[in-house]
Formats: structure tokens, sequence, C-alpha cells
């Protein structure tokens, strides 16, 4: 058997050369944009805010900028509030086939290295691409087993983060390969902190892309692992999923596509789980019309992790808000979206949010589950009032690359999310260096950096 480590690896590396056609390149500014997005709202709100009281006696010297404070300091101490930061309100991509967000932890790490190394723009897109390719095949060969006791985005996360700062630091296939290896050992978090209350979840891409520079620094500085950490009977694959991993599927049509091409923009703020679910119910209420109070019930089926994740019949903070599929199909008909507003403390406690909850059962599907990850659909039951039935087989999520978000949704959703925290002209200058510009992004922060800046 081809040792996936090495293949994955090699293709990385050969993203530092290879030509890059517009719709790749195309595909990383959109990614990037999407992870502003998603990181700006996070800024403001804890774990972020509080890791960067914890760490501002020790945020070390450097060129890198954490968008939570507005200083500069470290690469690991950027990365980790940062990505902290981009998972915090749910709205960072998804590559859909491997359970996994792929941006936050990777480009949280890229930017960092390449801000605090001043790496140039192509240099970056040539990182995260081969920090996508690298971690969103590694997701494919594990999933879906490895999602029952692990967090994907920081496990496989780590490994994404140290290829991209692999390759921002110029390394070749043979350090990547290391870097890979060192940060297969590095690679944690459990599904616990996904299932409860609390702010662990939030912290694991962070620490994932703390860990990957880690990772990604000591390979570029010649330290190395065990290439067989991925695919032998002891390395990260048969400790953390079936003893079988499929590396056939995820070593297939390297050179052909790439992920980041593939990756789903999310359009509501809260668990990808339950998008199947909102995504029907707003075709079904276009369709008939019927207003919230002539609901008498809403049964959704969907596959494992709908059920398992989702049946959240009564959440009391927003990070179970977002996990409860009861509480994001009531405040869609109530509010008309499930956006940031959904998850402020006055609109959580609102008592006709909190009585139509009470009409939402979820339930799992073994015809959706044996489908996924691969697909992921929702089957809706409607009862009114009146004796109406209602039923809708939902086979895709708006966002997907089946049902992709255009240019103009991407936009808007960015001028939505991080237009609650920047103002207009900062607003529009960092979109056009995301999307047209040939540097990197500059600082732009919800909080203005005290006068002294210094490390």
């Amino acid at each position: 058997m081809t040792n996936p480590l090495i293949a994955l690896a090699n293709a990385a590396a050969a993203w530092q050369r290879q030509s890059l056609t517009e719709d790749v390149t195309w595909a990383t500014r959109r990614s990037i944009l999407d992870w502003f997005a998603t990181t700006l709202p996070g800024c403001v709100l804890p774990p972020s805010t509080l890791l960067s009281d914890a760490f501002a006696d020790s945020r070390g010297q450097g060129n890198a900028i954490c968008y939570v404070n507005g200083l500069t300091g470290s690469p690991r101490n950027a990365a980790l509030l940062n990505a902290t930061a981009s998972h915090t309100v749910e709205f960072d991509d998804i590559f859909k086939d491997g359970g996994y967000h792929p941006g936050s932890p990777t480009i949280a790490a890229a930017l960092a290295v390449a801000q605090d190394r001043g790496a140039s723009l192509e240099q970056t897109h040539r990182a995260i691409i081969g920090g996508y390719e690298v971690g969103c095949r590694i997701s494919l060969a594990i999933q879906p087993s490895h999602y029952r006791y692990w967090h994907t985005t920081s496990t496989v996360g780590t490994m994404g983060a140290a290829v991209a700062t692999a390759m921002v630091l110029g390394c070749d296939a043979d350090q990547i390969a290391h870097a890979i290896a060192l940060s297969s050992s590095f690679a944690g978090g459990h599904q616990q902190n996904l299932q409860g209350d609390g702010m662990a979840k939030a912290l694991h891409p962070g620490h994932a892309a703390d860990a990957g520079i880690l990772a990604g620094i000591a390979a570029a500085n010649g330290i190395t692992a065990s290439l067989d950490s991925l695919h032998t009977d002891k390395g990260f694959a048969a400790a953390t999923s079936a003893s079988c991993a499929d590396w056939a599927t995820a070593l297939e049509g390297i050179g052909d596509w790439t992920p980041i091409t593939r990756m789903t923009v999310k359009n509501h703020g809260c668990c990808g789980h339950i998008f199947p679910a909102l995504d029907g119910l707003n075709l079904i209420q276009e369709k008939e019309g019927f207003t919230p109070d002539e609901i008498n019930s809403i049964h959704v089926q969907g596959y494992s992790a709908t059920e398992q994740m989702c049946n959240r019949p009564n959440p009391q903070s927003a990070q179970e808000a977002r996990f409860s599929l009861q509480y994001c199909i009531a405040a869609q008909l109530l509010l008309g979206g499930v956006r940031l507003a959904a998850f402020e403390s006055e609109v959580l406690a609102r008592p006709d949010i909190r009585a139509l909850m009470q009409r939402v059962t979820v339930s799992e599907d073994a015809e959706l589950a044996s489908a996924y990850p691969k697909k992921r659909m929702a089957k809706l039951l409607v009862q009114l009032k009146d004796g109406r039935q209602i039923s809708h087989f939902q086979a895709t999520r708006k966002g997907d690359p089946e049902d992709p978000l255009s240019d103009q949704e991407l936009i808007a959703k960015y001028d939505e999310l991080a237009g609650s925290i920047l103002p207009h002209q900062q607003l529009q200058a960092l979109r056009h260096t995301v999307l047209y510009g040939n540097e990197l992004p500059g600082s732009v922060s919800p909080i203005a950096p005290s006068p002294d800046t210094s490390a």
C-alpha cells in the first residue's frame, strides 16, 4: 500500500510550484473572505476575549495580527485567538464529505505565519490550498467513524494547520511529511465537549492552529517524526477511527481536483447537521404559506448526527441553542432566519420561541443515516392545526457544492456578519483586499489596540 502520509505531503508540496487556475485562486479568496465573515463576530465574544486577557502579558514578539484585540505578536498567539474566534458563531466553512471545518485552523495558521514572516499573498494562497488538501483528504479516510468520539476540526485541523505553516516557511515534501507526522501526535479534541455547555468547542480549532504551527516550525527546523504516523496499526487513523481507514477514497483524484474548490459555505449560524431541516422548512413555508401560529407539530427525521447532536429540546445557552434543532426551527419560523441575532440572550428567552420549540421533535432515519456523511438530508412532516399534513424530503443543503452560495450571496454574508463589527469603510476595504488585492490582509479589529503595542 502507498504510504498515504507521503502521498499527501507530495500533493501539498506540488502546490508550491504548480500553476494556480483562476477557479482554484478564486475558491481560495472566497474561503479567506468567509473566514473573516465568521471570525470577526467571534472576536467580541468569549472565549476569545477571555483568552486575549489571559495572554495579555505573554503574547510574544512578532508581526502576526490578532484580530481579537488588534495587536501584533507571535504567530502561535495570534492563531490561537483568531481560530478560536472563527469557530464561535458557527458560520465557518465545511468540507462536507469529511465532516470537517478546515478554514478556522488552517487559514488562522497560514495568515499568522505569513504576516510574521512577510510572505507573499501567492505563497499564502498556496499554503492554504495545501493545508486544505491534506486536512480534507485525511478527514475522508477516517470518517464517519472518527466523529463518534473525536471532533475532526480539532484533530485533523492540527494537520491542516501544520501543512499550511510548513508551506509558508518554504518546506519541501520531506519536511511537510514530518510536519504532518508531528502534528498527528498533537491532535486532540473529543466529542463530549461538543455535547454539553461550556466553551471548549471553540478552543478546539484554536488549539489546532497553535499546535499545527508548532509542528510546522519544528519540521522546518529539522525535527522529525515517524512517517508511518497515519496509517499503521498504532498510527493516528487506527487510534481514532475504524480499523480500516479508507485511504483509497482519501487519495482518489489527487492532481485532478483539490478540496478547497468543493467547500460548503454555511448559510445559517448553527450546527450544519440542522441545515437540511431549515432549508426544507423554508421551501415548505414558501410553497404553502402557513404561519407559525398555524403549526400543530413538526417532526424532522435526519441522519445519525442530527439526532445525536442536535436533539436538544431545552437549550440554556447560545452554544447549546446553536446545536438545538428545536430552537433553530422555532427561531427560523419566528425571526425569519438563524443568524447572529437569534442567539442574543433576550432572544433565547423569548416565550414564543420557547413555546414553538415544544412542537418540534427529531429522530434518526436509517436510510438517511446510511448515506451520511456524503449526503446530508432530512425528511420533514409538518402538521397544521387545520388538519393538513405536509411531507417534504430535503436532499441538499444550501451552501453545499451541490447547491452553492453565489459570489453575491457570499459577499452578502460577509457584509452582514463582518458588518456587525467593522465600520463600513473598513468592511469594504477588507473585502476588496481579500477578493482582489495583491497583498495580505492587514489589521482590522473590533477593539482598538492600546497605545502600547510592544510585545
